[in-house]
């Protein structure tokens, strides 16, 4: 492929569609309700889900017409220029629901071999990363080969920091049966680790691996559009990145840690075994 833009390039533009956006949902989150159901009952998504992708949908069509584009609520696109959108574009429904101030809006740009891989985060590459929280205006962002930024300071997470002493942070899916299976790792790991926190947003998660906020975090069952951004932004801080085994973060698992700690944590979080 040829005339592919630079990281830099799609960054300003994941940038400035993540504030808009942003202000969009804040604009719509009071008296908000819940306006379907999607894997459980309680796995919502409100009106201002939608409304907010679709406001991404359409700036990224104007800007950048032949990209591709995968969000949580309106599905995948295929493009021709190799490059894809991928969105959350209320990351932490839950929490904008009842008022929460941890939700974001996600916005990656990832390269693929080819368009029906660029819902896999094992093909992809990805270029830029933006994670906006319109509550506090904190806006988190990375390039590939560029950095982590919160704002125009520059992330370095934590090292060094042994197991009995950190911080984890972790989600639950909203399936029962996978939140049995969760629930009995995060019993073995609290006797473990300092502490863990589970916030509901899982960009933003990986954002405060990012930025030293938490000295690690897991999480299973995520979607690429939960982790796309997010995963960029720590990977860039300096984090250990990865899923299973040796893999790239996906649905069966998604790591991040400091040099050192990830080597005691990983295994005790890395779950081999998929329920249906």
């Amino acid at each position: 492929m040829t005339g592919l833009p630079s990281p830099d390039e799609l960054l300003a533009i994941a940038i400035d569609v993540a504030r808009e956006a942003g202000a969009l949902a804040l604009s719509r989150q009071e008296g908000i309700e819940v306006a379907a159901t999607k894997s459980s009952p309680i796995d919502v998504v409100t009106e201002a889900d939608r409304d907010t992708e679709a406001l991404i949908r359409a700036r990224l069509s104007a800007l950048r017409p032949n990209d591709g584009f995968l969000g949580e609520e309106s599905g995948g696109a295929a493009g021709s220029t190799g490059i894809t959108w991928v969105v959350d574009p209320i990351d932490g429904t839950v929490n904008y629901l009842y008022g929460i101030p941890a939700w974001s809006v996600s916005i990656a740009a990832v390269q693929s071999p080819n368009a029906d891989a660029a819902a896999d985060p094992q093909t992809w590459t990805a270029l830029a990363g933006v994670v906006f929280n319109p509550v506090n205006g904190e806006l988190f962002s990375a390039t590939a080969g560029g950095g982590a930024w919160l704002g125009d300071r520059r992330l370095a997470v934590n090292t060094g920091i042994p197991l009995d002493r950190a911080l984890i942070a972790t989600g639950f899916s909203y399936s029962l049966a996978a939140r049995d299976e969760q629930l009995a790792t995060l019993t073995r790991l609290g006797r473990e680790v300092r502490d863990i926190r589970r916030i509901g947003s899982a960009a933003l998660d990986l954002c405060n691996v990012a930025s030293g906020r938490y000295d690690g975090y897991y999480e299973r069952y995520l979607n690429a559009w939960d982790l796309a951004a997010g995963a960029l932004i720590a990977a860039e801080a300096g984090a250990i990145v990865r899923g299973a085994g040796e893999t790239r973060p996906d649905r069966l698992l998604t790591f991040a840690a400091g040099s050192g700690l990830a080597d005691a944590l990983h295994p005790l979080v890395d779950v081999l075994r998929e329920l249906p």
